[in-house]
């Protein structure tokens, strides 16, 4: 059973076995395949690469590491989820890391992350501008207007971001800024989770 949700305690109860994240900033980036992304440090190493699986009833995303080894897979829980939860699973223990749960309301995207056992919220991650939002699904255009989202840990508090880039890929910027108060692998894999999901 999972341990209680204390500041500070999200990078040991919830780590995934396979991946060492130990930063507080990564690049999310999308290849020329759609749906297919590139997480690298800040010293520019590829740590995980992710895409998400075609022709699945269920939507599925396995990430592997920079080695190439299976480090987690995140898949929807509904057939076909437009708005639903997504369980990280950690490849080294087949166990649930962490639920990925879509707020999802008109054109904007907010997403709690929980534990998986108590539904407890871990962090959140809020999309900063809804005007721009609404802009980015009403023009056809979301390659082209990077969003922009804001983490926060269980109590509210501020503790990083994500900051989209102008680029005819999509590009992310994730920084945490107190690197021990939320998962790190879940905060990477809803990154490209939700960018997959506003392409759709």
């Amino acid at each position: 059973m999972s341990e209680p949700f204390t500041s500070g305690s999200a990078s040991k109860t919830y780590d995934i076995s396979t991946v060492d994240l130990d930063g507080d900033r990564y690049e999310v980036k999308q290849s020329m395949v759609r749906n297919k992304y590139v997480v690298r440090d800040a010293g520019g190493d590829v740590v995980l690469r992710g895409k998400q699986k075609l022709f699945k009833m269920k939507e599925e995303f396995p990430f592997v590491t920079g080695d190439g080894a299976d480090a987690f897979t995140v898949k929807a829980g509904g057939i076909m989820d437009i708005a639903g939860n997504y369980a990280i699973t950690d490849a080294g223990t087949g166990e649930e890391v962490v639920v990925l749960d879509e707020d999802f309301s008109l054109f904007v995207e907010n997403w709690t992350i929980r534990d998986p056992e108590t539904g407890e919220t871990l962090a959140t991650i809020r999309s900063k501008s809804k005007p721009l939002s609404v802009l980015r699904h009403l023009v056809g255009i979301a390659n082209l207007i990077p969003n922009k989202y804001e983490i926060f840990d269980a109590h509210g508090a501020h503790v990083g971001d994500i900051e989209g880039a102008f680029s005819l890929r999509d590009a992310y910027t994730v920084t945490i800024d107190d690197a021990s108060g939320v998962p790190k692998e879940a905060v990477i894999a809803a990154a490209c989770i939700l960018d997959a999901l506003e392409n759709q």
